[in-house]
C-alpha cells in the first residue's frame, strides 16, 4: 500500500503513538520513495514518523539515518571523503561573502556548480563562472553548496548511474546529454552500459559510506578519465534506467529487499 509520508502522523493517544493511513498496527516493512517538498519542520516530522517507526522494529528501506545522509548534499560530500571515495571538490556554506571568495579563489581553475542542498532530478543546477554568477541568499535558500564541475567543456556530456541494491549492483545507465545537466527527467537519453569493476566498486562503497541499502549511485569521468562519486540517491527512481534493463527493476528490488531484511517481520 502507498501512503504519503505527509498523511503520517504523530499520535501518542494511539497505542503505537503513531497514525499511519490504511494501517491499524504497524506495517512489515517500509520502502521510502519521497519525503516530498516541504518546510523545514515538515521534512523533520517526516523523518521523525520514520525514525519512530525504526524505532517500534519496523524495517526500513532506507534507514531514517541513511536517507538524512544523502538527501543532505553537504553531508553526503563529507561523507564520501571521509570514506577516502574520489569526488569532487565541495563547499558549503551559509554566508554570501564566504560563498564570493570561494567562487574568486576556485573558478579561476574552472566552474562551480551551484546545488540545491535539499534537490533532485536536475532541478535548480547553476553554473557559476565567476563571484557574479551567485544568486542571493534567499535564492540559493540559505546555504550555498558549491561543486567542482567535472566532465567535458562542450557536449556531449554523460555520466553514469548504478543502482545498487543489498551489496550488490542491480542495474547501470550511462545519461547522455547535449546539456551539462544530465538528468534523464531533463532530456538526458539513458544507454545500457555494464559497469567496470572499478565502478562497481565505487558504488557499492558509496552506497556503504552512505548506509544505504538501496541507492543510486551516479558516477562521472573526470578530466583525466579518473571516475569520481557524484552522488548517491537514497530514494533513486528507476525511469529512465527501466527503458534499458531487459528485466523488472521493481521486481528484483522486491527480492533484493526482502533477502536483506530476512522476510516480513510481523506475520
Amino acid at each position: 500500500m502507498a501512503v504519503r509520508l505527509s498523511a503520517c502522523r504523530i499520535d501518542t493517544s494511539r497505542p503505537h503513538g503513531l497514525a499511519i493511513p490504511g494501517f491499524h498496527d504497524l506495517p512489515d516493512l517500509a520502502v521510502v520513495r519521497a519525503i516530498g517538498d516541504g518546510s523545514l519542520e515538515a521534512i523533520t516530522m517526516r523523518l521523525a514518523v520514520l525514525h519512530a517507526l525504526e524505532a517500534l522494529g519496523t524495517p526500513l528501506v532506507n534507514s531514517a539515518r541513511a536517507i538524512e545522509r544523502c538527501t543532505d548534499k553537504s553531508m553526503a560530500s563529507f561523507l564520501l571523503r571521509r570514506a577516502g571515495l574520489p569526488s569532487p571538490e565541495t563547499f558549503a556554506t551559509q554566508s554570501p561573502a564566504q560563498a564570493r571568495a570561494i567562487a574568486r579563489r576556485e573558478c579561476s581553475r574552472g566552474p562551480l556548480v551551484l546545488k540545491p542542498l535539499f534537490g533532485a532530478q536536475g532541478w535548480g543546477l547553476q553554473l557559476i563562472e565567476k563571484p557574479a554568477d551567485l544568486p542571493t541568499l534567499e535564492e540559493a535558500r540559505g546555504v550555498y553548496y558549491l561543486q567542482r564541475f567535472v566532465g567535458p567543456a562542450r557536449p556531449p556530456f554523460e555520466d553514469m548511474r548504478v543502482l545498487v541494491a543489498n551489496g550488490a549492483v542491480v542495474a547501470a545507465m550511462r545519461r547522455r546529454s547535449s546539456h551539462w545537466v544530465t538528468n534523464v527527467r531533463q532530456g538526458a537519453r539513458p544507454c545500457a552500459v555494464e559497469p567496470t569493476s572499478r565502478e562497481r566498486e565505487l558504488a557499492l562503497a558509496a552506497a556503504e559510506a552512505m548506509g544505504a541499502a538501496l541507492a543510486g549511485v551516479d558516477l562521472i569521468a573526470d578530466a583525466d578519465g579518473a571516475t569520481q562519486v557524484l552522488e548517491v540517491n537514497s530514494m533513486a527512481g528507476w525511469y529512465g534506467l527501466q527503458k534499458v534493463t531487459p528485466f523488472s527493476i521493481a521486481e528484483r528490488l522486491a527480492v533484493e529487499t526482502l533477502k536483506h531484511l530476512g522476510g516480513p517481520k510481523h506475520g
